[in-house]
């Protein structure tokens, strides 16, 4: 190939420079290394959890997910509620009937 053929738009990449470069092409740029969710945390008063009544979707209706899973915990736990309900509403009712009936944490 001759240097007539060579794109003067490109810049050539010096192999020094480039060594020690880590490709970040699959990590996500805000999570740490060995980050998991779920997990124990370590500072537990450092929380991202917000309270439903701060949501800033929590006025939208309900999702199909917690429409279903609010069915089954009203079931269980013997109640019957709205349909019509707000995402920040169904996230207390979950809450409360967890507790109620046992399930999740």
């Amino acid at each position: 190939m001759s240097d007539s053929n060579i794109d003067p738009d490109i810049t050539p990449v010096d192999p020094a420079a480039a060594e020690g470069a880590t490709d970040t092409s699959e990590a996500s740029p805000s999570a740490p290394s060995g980050e998991t969710l779920g997990g124990e945390r370590p500072d537990a008063s450092n929380t991202a959890s917000k309270d439903p009544e701060e949501w800033v979707t929590g006025d939208e209706p309900i999702t199909g997910p917690q429409k279903s899973y609010l069915d089954t915990l009203a079931r269980e736990a013997g109640e019957e509620l709205p349909a019509d309900m707000t995402k920040a509403e169904a996230s207390e009712h979950i809450d409360r009937l967890q507790q109620k009936t046992g399930r999740g944490a």
